[in-house]
């Protein structure tokens, strides 16, 4: 089962989301599921790359202006106030020092932080439409492009919070198995590992990152690790369904089909029904599942990061 690593994996956050009082007006946003829920699982980093460049508190605002692909960071105020470089340079600067985090939660809308949809302005002052994104969070992502991001708005979402716990805890052990060193067996044990959450998340993915690994020939697996990280992250970015976690409880249950009873049988397909037709959450089936294998062990099920992707006390599958 999924065991808790000695040291907490670290997520970034911008500043204001812990409750720093940073922002242009002096203000702060604070996440109570960061500052409050999270942080017993989590270390967190507060970043604020507007107070970092030497922007003051309180402060002229800044607006994104001009080409939504590579806005400029002009005041809103003085136009003459253009901090598009900075932002970009201590983007680039803090991707180089924060090499340790498994995940990064930025303010969203921000000119700086935001992640989508940030409002980019025209020379005549009406929005562009679809907006862009803000010109640190550009600059750091670009340079760690498998990272598990996301905006603290999106994070209300259950669905959307378990995906994004789920990839930051799968970061963490890719980190793990890096310091350990990537062997062809140690890939072919992670990937073993993930095995059903990649089918819960991608099953097209599934099939691509077992046949990846299953050419592996005389590749060298430090060669082929990155790789194979970088696609089973995005993998993981898309959101598993009911229909797709219906599909992997009825894999995983398949297990049990010779050693319980008939009625233990059909009250795990009843259960399993219940979920696919959202009467109740995906705590249930995988609570009953997990008491079967508590009586009838099964070694190669016992190690499905599926079965516990994060910590059961963060109650992340309770709302799905």
């Amino acid at each position: 089962m999924h065991v808790q690593p000695a040291t907490l994996p670290k997520i970034a956050i911008s500043a204001c989301l812990m409750g720093a009082e940073v922002r242009f007006n002096g203000g702060h946003k604070e996440s109570r599921l960061c500052s409050r829920t999270l942080t017993d699982y989590f270390e967190f980093v507060p970043v604020c790359p507007e107070v970092a460049i030497g922007l003051g508190i309180p402060r002229e605002p800044i607006r994104l202006i001009g080409d939504p692909e590579h806005p400029e960071a002009v005041g809103t105020i003085n136009r003459e106030t253009n901090v598009t470089a900075p932002l970009a340079e201590y983007g680039q600067k803090m991707a180089a020092e924060l090499d340790d985090i498994c995940g990064y939660i930025f303010m969203q809308k921000s000119p700086s932080c935001g992640l989508e949809r940030v409002k980019v302005y025209q020379a005549n002052g009406s929005p562009v439409d679809g907006g862009g994104r803000g010109i640190f969070a550009q600059a750091f992502c670009a340079l760690h492009p498998d990272l598990p991001v996301e905006e603290d708005g999106r994070l209300n979402d259950p669905v959307l919070r378990e995906n994004f716990l789920t990839r930051v805890f799968a970061y963490s052990a890719w980190q793990q198995l890096l310091r350990e060193g990537v062997t062809r067996r140690g890939l072919t044990d992670f990937h073993s590992r993930y095995k059903y959450l990649l089918m819960a998340h991608n099953p097209v993915q599934y099939k691509t990152l077992g046949n990846l690994l299953g050419n592996m020939g005389q590749t060298d697996p430090a060669e082929l690790g990155p790789r194979y990280f970088s696609e089973l992250m995005a993998a993981l970015k898309k959101c598993a369904t009911r229909r797709t976690h219906t599909n992997v409880l009825q894999h995983i249950s398949g297990y049990l089909k010779q050693v319980i009873s008939p009625e233990d049988k059909q009250e795990m397909q009843t259960v399993i029904g219940q979920y696919r037709h959202g009467i109740v959450p995906l705590v249930v089936p995988l609570t009953l599942l997990k008491h079967h294998f508590r009586q009838h062990p099964d070694r190669y099920i016992a190690q499905q990061v599926y079965l516990q992707p994060h910590p059961e006390n963060l109650s992340l599958r309770n709302a799905i």
